[in-house]
């Protein structure tokens, strides 16, 4: 076992440092395939795991981009067209080259570059054009095969000629349901879409970064899952010349909480601080419903059970959902609170705010309560406490 897992280890570390031979974009951009660098690594640990010898294979920095391998005008902004357009199209051969024709009819540098050739049926194609009618050339690829994966560029946006506002502050929050979105795009945040099994990619969050049109923009991941995504997109936009900051907030209650005080007209940083203290001070937990047997903090949860959560820990286990949103509350208003949040998603019973309400006017008087619907599918409450 020890040595089929140290030859595969090898193998796949060998196929990695070739991937930018084998695709021109890798080349271009000076990097190796991710996908396979990500199996390459799994390899490695199994080769460990088993007695082998990890192939430690090509490190994570970036090689010289290879400035030759597009042609020289489709390597710059175009001075007659506004648009870069890129896309996938699969189709046969024969109609790419109808297309790249129908391209060039209304833009210039066409490329529609194929792509594996042994496979049988139609072929993925990547096709890019400047353009000043978007329609257009999307329409021509849809005229002759599936077009997906389509990105559009202004010219006009790119870093280098983006005019950013130096006074304010943008704020981006990653957030799940369309209630939740609404709420932060209310107090003026981009939003970025999570939920259920979703976690959004670096490049959603490097958008709305870019897309706010400051200088200076927080980012608020409101997910544990999710800090490691915003600190990659806000590296990559400090590359750019964006001063961003990440408020570490670790639910969506805490993101709340540091909009709630921020400030366009404080110092960036003095903002960013404050923000993070009002996160910090803001008590979270979460119920949601067990989808499988497992041993917990709280003992043994089967399929069905309420569970309910603070930080990353079951701490309560029950029937009810009321019952353990009720729990949870008394847990974390035992070392005081003047104010919780309750954000109520999809699967919560009908009048439950109701009753969580009428619960506290009368063991909790003095406690304020806010009620937000969340519109999200994955937790039934969400809880937060200041």
């Amino acid at each position: 076992v020890a040595s089929v897992t140290t030859a595969a280890a090898r193998a796949a570390a060998e196929a990695v440092r070739r991937t930018p031979e084998q695709l021109e974009v890798l080349a271009r951009a000076g990097v190796v395939d991710a996908g396979g660098r990500g199996l390459s690594i799994i390899l490695d640990a199994l080769a460990a795991a088993t007695g082998g010898t990890p192939a430690g294979g090509i490190g994570w920095a970036r090689h010289e981009p290879l400035e030759d391998a597009l042609p020289e005008d489709v390597r710059h902004d175009s001075d007659d067209f506004e648009y870069e357009v890129v896309y996938l199209l699969e189709c046969e051969s024969a109609p790419a080259a109808t297309l790249a024709d129908a391209l060039r009819a209304v833009g210039d540098s066409v490329v529609v570059a194929a792509g594996d050739h042994h496979r049988e049926g139609p072929l993925l194609h990547k096709v890019h054009v400047h353009v000043n009618d978007i329609g257009a050339a999307i329409e021509a690829g849809i005229r002759v095969g599936a077009v997906s994966g389509i990105e559009v560029t202004r010219f006009a946006d790119r870093t280098t000629g983006v005019a950013r506002d130096t006074s304010g502050v943008g704020i981006v929050a990653i957030a799940p349901g369309d209630a939740l979105r609404e709420v932060f795009e209310a107090e003026g945040a981009w939003v970025v879409d999570s939920g259920p099994n979703r976690r959004p990619s670096t490049a959603e969050v490097l958008a709305a970064i870019e897309a706010a049109g400051t200088a200076k923009v927080a980012v608020l991941p409101n997910d544990r899952d999710c800090a490691a995504v915003a600190d990659a997109a806000a590296g990559e936009a400090r590359e750019k010349g964006i001063e961003v900051s990440v408020v570490p907030t670790k639910s969506v209650v805490q993101g709340l909480a540091a909009l709630a005080v921020h400030d366009d007209d404080r110092y960036f940083g003095d903002d960013v601080m404050a923000m993070a203290e009002a996160a910090a001070g803001t008590r979270y937990a979460e119920v949601t419903v067990a989808a499988r047997e497992a041993l917990t903090m709280a003992g043994t949860c089967r399929p069905g059970d309420v569970l309910g959560l603070v930080g990353a820990d079951v701490v309560t286990i029950g029937r009810s959902i009321l019952e353990v949103t009720i729990s949870l509350l008394d847990m974390l208003l035992a070392t005081g609170g003047e104010l919780v949040t309750l954000v109520v998603g999809r699967r919560a019973p009908e009048g439950l705010a109701d009753d969580l309400e009428t619960d506290l006017s009368v063991r909790h008087p003095e406690i304020e309560l806010v009620v937000l619907a969340g519109g999200h599918l994955d937790h039934p409450v969400l809880l937060g406490v200041e």
